[in-house]
């Protein structure tokens, strides 16, 4: 199934928007990208991997899509500030922001050293946040409306004691990231939003699985969630339909946490 082929299914014309999303190099950003691009808008495809990225560009642009790579690491806060001003400048102003980047910590809590809690705090929950006002501040600027969606985790609402506590712990400083910045923003028709998706098979998901095993078998469907099941709900808050949802964290996973 092609990329505008799986979009046919959500109607959703996001034409002359610009769109950036970080972590694009692989698993669900690159999944995102394809989704925007697919939609109509103009992605600005970030990450470290820029290899990666220039492919993933290639592959939308030969769907009928439009999309440019950005080298970025966020972890480094001076390089967010350049992306976003360089997106502005080379693209057009960013009124879409997905902020998909995050690492996993894999250590017990007693076992981490302090640079490892710097960079999952880092990348997990400092970046999203300096990212969401690099863009914010310009649509400000602007006088021009956006949507800002953080990909949290269901791990912000629960733990089940994986050895991945400080990402459960970032996670849920997302959640409330995006209750916040809701509330500062709705004045400025910023819409921020998050999605919180269960287990879906990404490159990040498949380390997980070669640490702890099948986790699938664990949950009541005793299945994995796939990358295009996340389209629907990153599109809808992405368009108009979704003009009044704003400080919203839509949890997607197939009923594999506990309520």
């Amino acid at each position: 199934m092609t990329i505008s082929d799986d979009a046919a299914f959500h109607p959703v014309d996001l034409s002359g928007r610009v769109a950036l999303v970080t972590g694009a190099s692989s698993g669900l950003g690159a999944r995102f990208a394809r989704t925007l691009a697919a939609a109509g808008a103009t992605v600005v495809a970030t990450a470290r991997r820029v290899d990666r990225l220039e492919q993933l560009c290639t592959d939308i642009a030969a769907d009928g899509g439009t999309a440019v790579p950005m080298a970025l690491d966020v972890a480094d806060a001076a390089q967010i500030a350049a992306v976003v001003e360089a997106a502005t400048v080379d693209v057009g102003l960013v009124s879409i922001l997905v902020n998909n980047a995050g690492v996993v910590d894999a250590q017990r809590a007693h076992r981490m050293d302090v640079e490892l809690v710097d960079h999952v705090l880092g990348v997990n929950v400092r970046a999203p946040y300096l990212m969401s006002i690099e863009v914010a501040k310009r649509l400000i600027e602007a006088n021009a409306p956006g949507r800002i969606v953080n990909i949290a985790s269901v791990a912000a609402f629960h733990y089940g004691g994986h050895g991945a506590a400080l990402y459960s712990i970032s996670k849920a400083a997302v959640v409330r990231m995006t209750e916040t910045l809701a509330v500062e923003w709705s004045r400025n028709h910023i819409n921020v939003n998050g999605i919180a998706p269960g287990a879906f098979n990404s490159e990040m998901m498949d380390g997980m699985l070669e640490r702890m095993g099948d986790l699938s078998q664990t949950f009541p469907r005793k299945r994995m969630g796939e990358p295009h099941q996340l389209d629907s709900t990153l599109l809808y808050l992405c368009s108009p339909a979704s003009e009044v949802v704003t400080g919203t964290v839509v949890r997607v996973d197939d009923g594999q946490g506990p309520r």
